[in-house]
């Protein structure tokens, strides 16, 4: 008999590749000037160069048995020296390679955090809006996920909501900063009050409350924008980390879960992880990319453009009568739909002017709507008179 629980999930659409599909489909008939689509959070600038001279370098000066062969379940000692390195010269942080565990991209470290610090029925509470696959991994990780209500006015933590909920059973609070998908930064206010309600509950309840910190768009952090690094702020920090945005690496799926080195019982947790991999098939990230990202270690993307194209949208858009937060990072933004149901918003935008938006209901924020824009600027200037005609459209309504 089939798996219940997966059979189940088929009735759960993944909406943002359901329009991504339909996008692409609808390019193929039309043409692809002719769709606008912003909903999937694909980078689009290519990988650095130092990333492609690095692999060939790799490729052709290694014994191909030690570059392809299996490394170590926590990964490559040397990668995570290199790693560590650089983090501790960026952030101040005393990081060891024995803090790191080397994961097939920050979902792969999520997967590994969630299972280290808590058991069956116990509970991870996160904030709206968040990333709609944040109820599959902590549930299939057998705990019960609480998202709080947002605070709209700032996107920044709802802390009335956090007090409110907060109860033994808490394992661990799951933040993502920058956001997907408000492009909101926690400051560092924010932060600290966060740590300072979590330090004084685990005295109460007598038992640590981890922070898993979920940091894909990290290096994604606009001029002027107030963003720490969070595990410097609270000590019982595990950092989730990919190079999908930074390096433009999203198909290699490679990335890192730090553990505080301060952290309540933290070389336990880097202890349980190859016990946690043999559970979910994890074993091990790619060793050719584990190579790769060290030796790029502290390079980037063309990552300015996405600033560009922030500020192109945020200063017309809210010219048009859109309301926004204005983003302090990553490459979306989370504007209020033009009508209360932003599901039939964004079903009106996509057929009548094959503008491809994700309706906010699927981050746990009903009445917003989220903007990829991780596209080329010239898309982004085409697309800008669309916004304009469905805007005069529910004005003139």
């Amino acid at each position: 008999m089939l798996n219940r629980t997966y059979t189940e999930m088929l009735k759960e659409k993944d909406l943002i590749f359901e329009i991504f599909q339909y996008a692409r489909q609808l390019a193929a008939e039309i043409g692809r000037d002719q769709v606008y689509d912003f909903s999937l959070g694909n980078p689009s600038v290519p990988a650095p160069e130092c990333v492609n001279q690095t692999i060939t370098d790799l490729v052709s000066s290694m014994d191909p048995l030690a570059l392809h062969g299996y490394s170590p379940g926590l990964g490559i000692p040397e990668v995570k020296a290199d790693i560590v390195r650089d983090l501790n010269q960026r952030y101040g942080s005393s990081y060891s390679p024995a803090n790191l565990l080397m994961t097939a991209g920050a979902a792969g470290a999520l997967a590994h955090a969630l299972r280290a610090v808590s058991n069956p029925g116990e509970e991870i509470i996160t904030f709206a809006p968040c990333f709609s696959e944040y109820k599959p991994y902590v549930e299939g990780a057998g705990l019960k996920l609480t998202i709080l209500p947002a605070d709209t006015e700032s996107f920044q933590i709802n802390f009335q909501a956090l007090t409110d909920s907060l109860n033994e059973n808490v394992a661990a609070v799951l933040i993502n900063s920058p956001n997907n998908p408000s492009g909101i930064v926690y400051s560092t206010d924010t932060v600290r009050r966060l740590a300072s309600i979590l330090e004084e509950k685990e005295k109460e309840y007598g038992h640590p409350i981890y922070l898993i910190s979920d940091e894909p768009y990290r290096d994604i952090l606009f001029k002027g924008v107030d963003g720490p690094y969070i595990a410097n702020l609270y000590r019982n920090t595990l950092t989730c980390y990919s190079y999908s945005k930074s390096l433009s690496l999203p198909g290699e799926r490679i990335g890192y879960l730090a553990v505080n080195p301060d952290c309540a019982m933290g070389d336990r947790i880097i202890e349980l992880c190859p016990q946690i991999s043999r559970t979910t098939g994890h074993n091990g990230a790619p060793a050719l990319f584990q190579r790769t990202v060290a030796l790029t270690a502290g390079q980037f993307a063309d990552l300015p453009v996405y600033e560009e194209n922030m500020e192109l949208l945020y200063q017309t858009l809210t010219e048009y009568g859109y309301r926004c937060v204005k983003p302090g990072g990553t490459f979306y933004m989370f504007p209020r739909s033009l009508e209360p149901d932003s599901i039939a918003f964004c079903k009106y935008a996509r057929e009548k002017y094959h503008l491809m938006l994700v309706p906010g209901d699927i981050f746990g924020c009903p009445g917003h709507f989220r903007i990829a824009y991780c596209v080329p600027t010239d898309r982004v200037k085409a697309a800008l008179p669309i916004f304009k005609a469905l805007a005069q459209d529910y004005a003139g309504c």
